[in-house]
């Protein structure tokens, strides 16, 4: 199968196919025409990987998961510890997104978004700066 092939069956531009390729995420089979030739096997781990990497796994993480995947004596508990860090992750982000929010409310509201140049927004961002 041809890169064009592999991108159409997962839905990953051919510009990260090689990437993945070239850090030894995937590792087709070169055809005599020097070509990539994916077979069956590299399709289903790119799908692997996309999927994992929507669910907000980094490329090493994806490569802890697919090392687990692919040893039938893993242990559950090793890729639940993975998820459950990637909660802890998620639900900081949560946090300090909803902090972020509270911020921005609490400048909006104390801006007069009139005709006026003073601007309490702008002179938040810009208090860290050396004038």
């Amino acid at each position: 199968m041809n890169i064009g092939e592999v991108a159409q069956a997962t839905g990953l531009p051919a510009k990260t196919i090689r990437y993945y390729e070239d850090i030894s995420l995937v590792t087709p089979a070169r055809a005599r025409n020097g070509y990539r030739d994916y077979a069956d096997a590299d399709v289903h781990r790119l799908a692997f990987i996309q999927r994992a990497r929507s669910l907000g796994f980094s490329i090493d993480e994806c490569r802890q998961l697919l090392s687990l995947y692919n040893d039938k004596d893993r242990e559950s508990a090793d890729v639940k510890e993975l998820a459950l860090g990637k909660i802890e992750e998620v639900n900081r982000k949560i946090d300090e997104l909803r902090a972020l929010r509270a911020t921005l409310e609490t400048l909006a509201d104390h801006c007069h978004g009139d005709s006026r140049p003073d601007c309490p927004i702008l002179e938040e961002i810009a208090g860290g700066l050396a004038q």
